[in-house]
């Protein structure tokens, strides 16, 4: 018989212990450039129905810094990793 875990949650508290299999870093990468695309189709959307959409600049610049800092940080920790 399979051992069911009961705790929905468990799961996911095991991504913010400091061993995990997970690469946090990513995660909020990948999460803040799928935001960046849902501006761009949503921009493309309106654009085509002939509407205008605003959207702050302050908001879109931050997740575009998010995204290349996290993705920067990563390839930086693979060029330069302890072995």
């Amino acid at each position: 018989m399979k051992n069911f875990n009961l705790n929905p949650f468990k799961g996911f508290t095991e991504i913010f212990k400091d061993t995990n299999d997970f690469n946090e870093k990513s995660i909020v990468g990948f999460i803040a450039f799928g935001v960046m695309v849902a501006f761009a189709m949503a921009d493309l959307i309106t654009g085509y129905v002939g509407e205008d959409l605003v959207i702050n600049e302050i908001i879109y610049d931050s997740f575009k810094w998010i995204v290349i800092s996290v993705f920067a940080i990563g390839g930086g920790e693979k060029i330069f990793k302890k072995e």
